[in-house]
């Protein structure tokens, strides 16, 4: 009988009971409540759609409640998203996204995405109808915000 070897999965994924909520469930929280806030929905709207109360769905979003496979997977289909999106960016011990396929930076631009200023701007500019007027708006705040400035100085 030939002995396998068990990968055991890294300490600071693994949960334990009385020590809080473990990490993965809470990133994947924050990661719900940003795609649900990013659509405008509230939890009570939300939680309608995939037929759970607002309550469970607070619980889900703090990650002091583990969301089943079905459920995350019926949450992406009403969010839009791949099931993957809640683990995007997920940090390892280190503080490097575990995927390994995005930088820090993208974690610090992940989290300006969750605040309130960013949501509103994001809801006003898709409420904008007409695409030329949207496309022209787009490329105002680029310019504001300094992009493309090195090509505008040069010329």
């Amino acid at each position: 009988m030939s002995a396998t070897k068990t990968k055991l999965a890294p300490p600071h994924l693994i949960s334990r009971r009385g020590e809080g909520p473990n990490p993965i469930d809470i990133h994947v929280g924050a990661r719900l409540r940003l795609r649900r806030t990013l659509l405008g929905l509230s939890q009570e709207k939300l939680g309608e759609a995939v037929g759970i109360t607002f309550q469970q769905l607070q619980k889900y979003e703090r990650g002091s409640n583990r969301i089943s496979a079905s459920r995350l997977y019926n949450l992406s289909q009403v969010l839009g998203v791949p099931v993957s999106f809640f683990f995007d960016d997920m940090p390892g011990p280190d503080g490097h996204p575990i995927s390994g396929n995005a930088p820090v930076s993208e974690t610090e631009e992940f989290e300006s995405m969750a605040r309130r200023e960013t949501l509103e701007l994001v809801r006003a500019y898709y409420r904008i109808q007409d695409p030329a007027v949207r496309k022209r708006t787009f490329d105002l705040v680029k310019a504001l915000g300094g992009e493309g400035r090195d090509t505008a100085d040069e010329a």
